[in-house]
């Protein structure tokens, strides 16, 4: 969460058919197993790499929509991309509640 805002308000839909986004990546070139360390290795290289990059939102909802269960995406582990799943789960399951 930065500036009060939840990161599930912030991140925007995507088509996750187009994906000229990557084109602008930072990691474009990068080798792809910075993004898939072992278990248990660092991850602060790839989301260096991903920190600046002016598609990471992009990215981030990419693997959010499309449910990547690994690597380092839109500078977001597994753990932390589960964690917006469920607040916007939850949300929804709030404004169906509310609506009802």
């Amino acid at each position: 969460m930065r500036g009060g805002r939840p990161m599930e308000r912030v991140v925007r839909k995507i088509d996750v058919f187009d994906r000229t986004w990557q084109d602008q990546a930072n990691c474009l070139g990068v080798d792809p197993d910075l993004f898939f360390p072992e278990r248990g290795a660092s991850t602060r290289e790839a989301k260096e790499v991903c920190r600046g990059c002016v598609v990471r939102l992009e990215c981030l909802e990419y693997a959010l929509q499309n449910g990547e269960k690994f690597g380092i995406w839109g500078g977001m582990s597994e753990r932390e991309r589960r964690r917006i799943r469920r607040a916007r789960a939850l949300a929804r399951r709030r404004g169906e509640i509310a609506s009802a």
